[in-house]
């Protein structure tokens, strides 16, 4: 809240905490493995007298009303964070978090879990998006955007014994678990990408995996291809993917060519760095050829340019740094740039919280949008793929993390991108078919008659 320039002083509650003995019981014995979540027992905070306010944050529902705007919390329809994450376990629900102002629904939010096993984890990011979503509702509120929305059904109340749905909960995060290393063999996580040649509508368009088959792009079992983009140049087409060597568990950036025969050959790696990069979002522009890779493990948005294309790549500039930036996705609208992906704010899923950056010009100055972070949900907020024009229309693919990342793609609407605001209507899903016999999509990009997918394999 300070970083966006408000002012923020701390007050405590008047009731005593809830007790959450089940939960705390847990989180000790998980901190022996992965330290303190942020869920964890900590010190209070300072507190005094703040003098006048424009809004009261209140986590502990006990405020009472009194001309000051008030925004309360709520875990799965509760006030409290630990009788949220019982209702979690006894549900089995996704997560949902929603903020309101003076008792009406102004903001909801639906975090990523990255781990499925580990109560401090999915604690952290639960926690991680409650933060997001209140500093997204501070923002709408500073900004005079912040609106009534539509209401959820009311939960169903489910037993509230923890340990009697904790356990359950814990051994089928065991088995799933070990049902994954079994399927995956050898490797620790696994990629494939795909590809076909098609005239006339593609998967962008029906929102079906049917049609021409896909060819896998075969690998030698010692790494695996994703992220795949693909650029028609002079009449011929070229393949960028994620190329991840087991060996070195980082990946670099590689490119095949489609030959006469259409098929693409063995990728060879064009851009490799000390650190991880992926997602390489590969554009022509002004008469030259540039990428944008995801480099978050550096924490920092990169633009490279092609110095002989498609072998040798040079850092052009940096477009962001101190940022965990994912899968940045450039759009090029009405003379200006914007930058639309997921930030990772400390804790928390690296797939569920978009940010968007603008610029006047390719190269910069970037700045972060008002509104940010423009919204968190598991399944609407990281691409999946370049934005694909549909008439008068723009769209973007996004992952769909609500059952696992890399679990599916959705395709959603662009409705509103400038200064004051960013919009998109709910996604609509890509649904399965016999073009790709996988489970849902990660990626999906086209250019001229080449169509590429990848999915985890």
């Amino acid at each position: 809240m300070k970083a966006a320039g408000h002012v923020v002083s701390s007050g405590h509650a008047q009731a005593s905490a809830p007790a959450a003995r089940g939960l705390d019981n847990v989180l000790d014995i998980e901190a022996r493995r992965f330290g303190p979540s942020l869920a964890s027992r900590s010190g209070p905070l300072p507190s005094g007298d703040p003098g006048p306010v424009d809004l009261i944050v209140d986590l502990t529902a006990t405020v009472a009303t009194q001309g000051t705007p008030v925004l309360t919390l709520e875990f799965y329809g509760h006030s409290t964070f630990p009788a949220g994450v019982a209702e979690m376990l006894a549900s089995g629900r996704s997560p949902e978090l929603a903020v309101r102002l003076n008792g009406v629904t102004v903001a909801k939010g639906r975090p990523m879990l990255s781990d499925r096993l580990w109560l401090s984890r999915i604690s952290n990011d639960l926690l991680a998006g409650a933060i997001s979503l209140i500093a997204q509702s501070v923002a709408r509120f500073s900004a005079g955007e912040l609106a009534p929305i539509a209401e959820s059904p009311a939960p169903i109340p489910r037993s509230r014994g923890y340990f009697r749905n904790y356990l359950p909960f814990f051994c089928k995060g065991l088995v799933d678990r070990a049902m994954q290393k079994i399927r995956l063999g050898r490797r620790p996580f696994y990629w494939q990408v795909a590809y076909r040649l098609i005239d006339g509508p593609g998967v962008a368009e029906t929102g079906q995996l049917d049609g021409t088959p896909f060819t896998v792009l075969a690998d030698d079992g010692q790494r695996f291809y994703a992220d795949p983009f693909v650029l028609e140049r002079d009449g011929r087409h070229y393949l960028f993917v994620e190329e991840f060597p087991y060996a070195t568990g980082r990946g670099a950036i590689s490119v095949a060519e489609l030959g006469n025969d259409g098929i693409f050959g063995v990728p060879r790696v064009v851009l490799e760095e000390a650190h991880h990069l992926s997602y390489p979002q590969v554009f022509a522009h002004a008469g030259e050829i540039f990428m944008i890779p995801e480099s978050s493990a550096a924490r920092e948005v990169v633009l490279y340019r092609a110095a002989q294309f498609p072998d040798r790549w040079v850092r052009d500039t940096v477009l962001l740094t101190d940022r965990n930036f994912n899968d940045a996705t450039l759009l090029e609208s009405d003379g200006r740039f914007w930058l639309l992906g997921t930030e990772r704010f400390g804790y928390g899923s690296a797939s569920d919280t978009m940010a968007v950056y603008s610029a006047p010009s390719l190269r910069g100055p970037w700045a972060a949008h008002a509104l940010n972070p423009i919204a968190i949900d598991h399944s609407a907020t990281r691409p999946g793929g370049a934005f694909i024009r549909h008439g008068d229309a723009l769209v973007l693919p996004v992952q769909n993390g609500s059952r696992a990342y890399g679990g599916g793609l959705g395709l959603m609407r662009l409705d509103r991108l400038d200064d004051f605001d960013v919009r998109f209507a709910p996604p609509r899903p890509i649904g399965p078919g016999p073009a790709w016999a996988r489970t849902g999509i990660h990626t999906l990009n086209r250019a001229g008659n080449v169509e590429v997918v990848d999915s985890a394999g």
